[in-house]
């Protein structure tokens, strides 16, 4: 059963981090609406945040298993960063703006390709999310912790294939404010209580 919650837990973590409006989401939901290379775009979101994950799970636990401190140092700076991600995710529920799904669109496999890799990897938050506040998440699982990976990897991979190849029926929905102000409200409600939950733990 505990490794259930832990999944549990990873899942929830890692779909709230995931959803949030941005660049990345942006453009495979543009891809997605356009039918334009979907698969490989999807694939790239998705092996990149597994990676991520790994390398955040495993630095971040071998990191508290030398050196203990390291626990509260880093719960209270992922702690602090959830509340103004909270923070700034209420902002945009209470002033949303439509999804931006017009302008420059990939025109081949390989520049959508590189695209999708600049998105990711080129995003400084990305390291925020799944190296830092992912791994000391985890952490609080201990032996539990690649549970909790797993369940995170699973959200990436729920959210971009939905996204993705769901955008073509639901572009309609996501163009429209009101829709992102009900997701960021959801996603800030989450973001408080992990924050709070993480500086009470430090």
């Amino acid at each position: 059963m505990p490794d259930v919650l832990a999944l549990a837990a990873g899942f929830g973590t890692g779909l709230s981090l995931i959803v949030a409006i941005g660049s990345q989401n942006a453009f495979v939901l543009r891809q997605g609406i356009r039918r334009d290379a979907v698969l490989l775009v999807v694939l790239v979101c998705i092996v990149s945040d597994a990676v991520l994950i790994v390398l955040g799970v495993g630095g971040v636990g071998a990191a508290i298993g030398a050196w203990p401190w390291v626990f509260t140092a880093v719960a209270v700076a992922g702690g602090l960063f959830l509340l103004c991600y909270g923070a700034l995710a209420a902002r945009r529920a209470f002033r949303p703006s439509a999804m931006q799904l017009t302008g420059e669109v990939a025109g081949s496999r390989r520049r959508a390709l590189g695209t999708a890799l600049a998105l990711t990897w080129l995003n400084p938050h990305v390291y925020l999310d799944t190296v830092l506040l992912l791994g000391s998440v985890a952490a609080g699982h201990g032996s539990l912790r690649w549970y909790f990976a797993l369940g995170a990897t699973l959200a990436s991979v729920c959210w971009f294939v939905a996204l993705g190849f769901g955008a073509r029926l639901l572009s309609g929905f996501f163009t429209r404010p009101s829709s992102w102000r009900v997701l960021d409200g959801l996603v800030a409600t989450t973001m408080l209580i992990l924050g709070t939950g993480l500086l009470a733990s430090a």
